[in-house]
């Protein structure tokens, strides 16, 4: 469902490599982790994905669509969560959702879905206020919502966990596992270990812009030689290699 082929970005005219000959395959169904300490590459990553980034070199491809040769067809099936989340301020939350049905031409007689995704975050009271009035969390669920609405088949999210309460946590965690089993696939980046240790089906470490590894926490256990290590020791591991290997960065 989702191809990187050799895909690079710098930034600084080439002085700073953000991500280097990324190439990783992410299967329809899948529910995928993306890990990586802060300047990683994971958001240039997601950014690239979701076109908003070009890519210096290398190819990406949604459902078999080149995002950059045929930028509006891969985003027709994509569904984005930003790590920072930016609306019309002066919006209703309704109006809001109303001009996101309208950029995917959801027709009338199937909004009511923004009904039931609100009912489900909770947020319906809250959809006639204006979004400048909504709190951290509110704003994050109003985002969830936005990507959800026309059912994409690829949902992208960024840091998606931050500044939801535990009860709109645990629901998105539950309506992300239960969109692959619906053959559709979840890509999302997380600082929290917990949540893509008991959620992903596989999960993918980046570090100074070149993917470590990318497998199922079993693989990963395995190939560290130990059988019951979190997947916080491992990534930590993994990511002190680097360090070791002369690549310097706070985690």
């Amino acid at each position: 469902m989702i191809q990187f082929f050799d895909v690079s970005k710098s930034y600084d005219n080439g002085r700073v490599e953000a991500v280097k000959n990324l190439s990783m395959e992410i299967e329809s169904g899948e529910l995928f982790g993306f890990l990586g300490p802060n300047g990683a590459g994971k958001t240039t990553t997601i950014k690239m994905m979701t076109g908003l980034l070009k890519p210096d070199s290398g190819r990406i491809t949604i459902n078999g669509i080149d995002i950059r040769e045929k930028p509006l067809e891969a985003k027709r099936i994509i569904g984005y969560v930003p790590d920072e989340p930016v609306f019309y301020e002066k919006m209703r939350g309704i109006q809001f959702l109303s001009f996101i049905a309208d950029v995917f031409e959801i027709p009338p007689e199937k909004r009511s879905v923004i009904y039931e995704l609100a009912e489900y975050f909770e947020l319906k009271e809250a959809l006639n206020d204006i979004v400048s009035s909504y709190s951290h969390g509110m704003r994050q669920k109003l985002a969830i919502i936005a990507s959800l609405i026309h059912e994409p088949e690829v949902l992208i999210l960024d840091e998606p966990i931050v500044g939801l309460d535990p009860k709109a946590s645990f629901r998105l965690k539950e309506k992300l596992r239960s969109y692959c089993n619906e053959g559709r696939t979840v890509f999302f980046s997380t600082h929290v270990m917990e949540v893509a240790e008991k959620l992903c089906d596989r999960v993918g470490i980046i570090g100074k812009g070149s993917l470590i590894a990318a497998a199922p926490l079993s693989e990963l256990r395995r190939d560290s030689g130990e059988r019951s290590a979190s997947l916080e020791r491992i990534f930590l591991e993994l990511t002190d290699s680097l360090k070791d290997e002369g690549h310097d960065y706070e985690l």
